[in-house]
């Protein structure tokens, strides 16, 4: 599971529209939408602070919060966020409603581990990581906070598939085939013929 829930507090939002959000700025409020569930979409506002916190801890888009509405919560997942360009604070936010039996789409990063057992690494090959993260279908009370690929063993020219992840219960990629998440690639300098040796004989 990702990191623990959060709850945050906001007010509904009588007016939408630029002008509203530009005032809602100025006092230190995040515009925000919370919408699916088969439900009307709430307009609500949220303390600037608290949120950009959220999203620069991490995990932001994959952990499910509470937001408390005039007294009413609604639990929900980030589904997008705008960051200002320029100054690097967040503009607007998407929220999905979800409940127990809610499916939903997310980018699951991807953990190296065993590097110093890769027999290529160990001789100077490179790890070339096709897929930083992995996009997959999963329930929204039990998405993953993120997938170990064991390197152990791995030689030069060898490929990692996402078939050697094992992904929990519930979980399936959005890919449908076997695909690559990271090759182990000879580097441009060629590899120390004497440590490959070692190896060999190790």
């Amino acid at each position: 599971m990702s990191q623990e829930t959060y709850e945050l507090k906001a007010e509904a939002r009588e007016r939408v529209g630029k002008g509203s959000a530009r005032e809602l700025r100025r006092n230190g409020l995040i515009p925000a939408v919370i919408y699916g569930d088969k439900q009307a979409p709430i307009a609500i506002a949220l303390n600037t602070n608290e949120v950009t916190k959220r999203i620069h801890a991490g995990g932001f888009m994959t952990t499910v919060a509470t937001i408390e509405v005039d007294g009413k919560k609604y639990k929900v997942l980030p589904k997008d966020y705008q960051l200002d360009p320029v100054r690097d604070f967040t503009l607007h936010v998407d929220f999905l409603r979800v409940s127990g039996n809610t499916q939903v789409t997310v980018e699951i990063p991807v953990h190296f581990i065993n590097e110093e057992k890769s027999q290529g690494l160990k001789v100077g090959g490179v790890l070339n990581i096709v897929r930083h993260s992995v996009e997959v279908h999963c329930p929204a009370d039990a998405i993953p906070e993120f997938f170990n690929v064991d390197l152990s063993g791995k030689k030069i020219g060898d490929s990692i598939h996402i078939s050697e992840v094992t992904l929990p219960k519930g979980v399936t990629t959005v890919i449908d085939r076997d695909f690559t998440i990271a090759t182990i690639v000879a580097p441009a300098a060629g590899v120390d013929e004497s440590a490959a040796e070692g190896e060999a004989e190790a």
